[in-house]
């Protein structure tokens, strides 16, 4: 039970994904019927789908190159109440070594290295649950977090990314997934957590 929770978690990551970009651009307004509620929060969009669902909120960012306007980093949380666990999915440009995978930085913290699930023509992605001390790591990370990737030619690259907001934008998201979750009713033959 708990594999299918995360799989469709990370379904509804993958799912949002393109949409991140469209969202990232839009001001906070009352959801429109069928279209996720997305609130700013620092740096981070906390979003929250009108869905049925054990994740159905997320937190998110965007990072543009300024040089060419072209996303070179998307990141975003999400959190399942019944499990207390997070799901991340982080896109980073095409050209990564695939072998190599990325880590995620904060302060003193360093992740173990996430390994690429797979790639499309907007980027490469790590999607996956992650053990919540990489969440707590980057709610005290302090101003500023990297993602540092390995290209095919070996050179090694950080692409920073916001934490403002973000020990903010975390409690507000798993608030409202905690509310939204308590929605979804489980099958008759599945046991309660």
């Amino acid at each position: 039970m708990k594999k299918h929770i995360l799989t469709a978690t990370l379904a509804l990551l993958v799912a949002g994904g393109p949409a991140m970009a469209q969202q990232a651009q839009a001001p906070a307004q009352p959801a429109a019927p069928g279209r996720p509620d997305v609130k700013t929060v620092g740096d981070w969009f906390v979003r929250c789908f009108p869905i049925e669902s054990p994740s159905p909120c997320d937190m998110f960012q965007e990072e543009d190159s300024q040089a060419t306007r072209q996303r070179v980093l998307s990141f975003s949380i999400a959190y399942v109440p019944s499990m207390n666990r997070h799901a991340v999915q982080v896109m980073v440009p095409l050209g990564v070594s695939l072998p190599k995978g990325m880590t995620i930085q904060a302060d003193s913290y360093t992740s173990p290295v996430l390994k690429y699930r797979r790639c499309d023509r907007n980027g490469c992605y790590v999607e996956m649950a992650v053990d919540n001390a990489l969440v707590e790591a980057l709610a005290k990370g302090g101003e500023a977090g990297k993602v540092n990737i390995m290209i095919d030619n070996g050179k090694s690259y950080a692409i920073n990314f916001s934490l403002k907001g973000f020990a903010s934008a975390h409690d507000d998201m798993v608030s409202q997934a905690r509310a939204k979750a308590k929605n979804v009713t489980k099958p008759a033959d599945q046991p309660q957590q």
